[in-house]
């Protein structure tokens, strides 16, 4: 059983790992095309209907990776973790039905309409498919968010000894569960800064192959500018609200992201450190020089006192090395996409920035570390969580299904893997191609000219 469940939850993590790789990219980007679109719309602009043309195409392949990837890791809750569909399975799952019934249909229905309808259809409509693409995604991620925050901070339920099973009693309260606004907003705006560096990657991957291009000038303005204030949004003040939420409601996950091991009243805010396991204890550790700022922080009071790691049971602890590493490295590059964006709009205000092919360079290199940046947010949270499948209701390890023996996970789990790595690949080579269409320079002079 302990094989079972060590590899189960390995595979949910490779799983959900891959599958998160896509959604950043399908909210993020529908939203700028949103904006792009309305310019086609409202310009007529051969540069804006072409940019219109080309993140379509590149929306609609990230989509399909994103829906093939999800299903998968909705069935795992039945074939790998039957006792917690059995014990929270009627919360859970209604929570899940209302993305696939409200949401998922609605994504659908319209970027097929905006996909295909094209130059069939009038302008407007064009943009009010995309626009329902970005709000059927926004509203699907609310509703994953929903049932991942309910798991966080479970709310408005009982526990029935007859069957015994969670069952749901306040569906406002389960929807509105402590973490879930906070998680939200911040999701969301890390989904946009997602979205921008993948818009603004694809126009530096061809401004350095034609400066000129109208298309990728206004593409990548348009990404640099609400990427700017999205990254800032991410941090202050969604971020800022939803560590308030953890320390409040989760106060081991918060001091193990904080890498906070004793109680202490003026807790200072740790930048770096070394995380030893046994016994719980933090080397080279490197503190912003200011008193209690960690508890300012948290609670608004420099002086509050914020429990630490040594005061709570061993067996309620989170993993601390890989809470606290994740964590960090989610808030540095953070702050890595606020300066790289910063010095983007220097360029561009210098009237640099198309010729600045290093720069250029670094946005693209940059583009995949938002989603590493997504990836490590996900692992704070979700680690920070254990040893906890649903917070104090449901201990992950007795959360696995007693029937499916480990070989049978090892072997789908490499399946899984084999796949994983296969579509990606395929995902990334057809990136690429689809970005370079157009860039031939007779091509390029006449969309110019146009």
């Amino acid at each position: 059983m302990d094989d079972a469940l060590f590899l189960s939850r390995l595979q949910f993590a490779i799983t959900i790992g891959f599958h998160f790789l896509f959604p950043p990219i399908t909210i993020g980007l529908a939203w700028l095309l949103v904006f792009v679109e309305w310019k086609a719309w409202k310009t007529g602009r051969v540069d804006w209907v072409n940019a219109g043309k080309l993140f379509a195409k590149l929306l609609a392949l990230t989509f399909a990776l994103g829906v093939a990837s999800g299903i998968v890791m909705e069935f795992q809750f039945g074939t790998n973790w039957a006792e917690y569909s059995k014990y929270v399975g009627d919360i859970f799952g209604s929570l899940l039905a209302f993305e696939a019934v409200i949401a998922f249909f609605l994504e659908s229905t319209f970027l097929g309409l905006y996909l295909f309808g094209r130059g069939r259809v009038p302008k407007w409509v064009t943009w009010i498919s995309v626009l329902m693409v970005a709000v059927g995604a926004t509203i699907s991620a609310f509703w994953i968010l929903v049932a991942n925050s309910w798991q966080q901070t479970p709310a408005g339920y009982i526990l029935n000894e007859t069957t015994g099973r969670a069952e749901l009693q306040d569906f406002m309260a389960a929807v509105f569960n402590p973490s879930m606004l906070p998680r939200f907003f911040h999701t969301m705006t890390a989904c946009l800064v997602c979205g921008c560096f993948f818009m603004a990657a694809v126009a530096a991957y061809r401004l350095r192959k034609n400066p000129d291009s109208g298309l990728d000038r206004k593409t990548m303005v348009t990404a640099l500018v609400v990427g700017m204030v999205s990254s800032i949004l991410v941090a202050f003040p969604t971020g800022h609200v939803h560590a308030q939420q953890v320390a409040r409601t989760q106060p081991e996950k918060f001091a193990a992201i904080e890498g906070l091991y004793e109680t202490q009243s003026g807790a200072p805010l740790v930048a770096f450190g070394l995380v030893k396991t046994q016994p719980p204890e933090l080397k080279a550790e490197v503190r912003v020089p200011i008193p209690g700022l960690l508890s300012w922080l948290a609670f608004g009071d420099p002086d509050a006192e914020i429990k630490g790691i040594n005061d709570f049971p061993e067996d309620e602890r989170p993993p601390l090395w890989l809470t606290f590493v994740s964590f960090h490295n989610m808030v540095i590059l953070g702050l890595w996409f606020q300066l790289l964006l910063f010095l983007a709009l220097i360029q561009l205000w210098r009237k640099k920035l198309w010729t600045s092919r290093k720069l250029l360079m670094a946005i693209i290199i940059t583009m995949p570390l938002t989603l590493a940046a997504t990836q490590f947010g996900w692992v704070a949270a979700e680690v920070g969580r254990q040893p906890w499948a649903v917070y104090k209701l449901l201990r992950t390890a007795d959360a696995g299904s007693v029937t499916v023996p480990a070989e049978q996970v090892l072997f789908s789990l490499i399946l899984f893997s084999v796949i994983y790595s296969a579509l990606l690949a395929l995902y990334l080579f057809l990136l690429k191609r689809e970005a370079g269409h157009g860039l031939e320079p007779a091509a390029e002079a006449k969309e110019v000219a146009a």
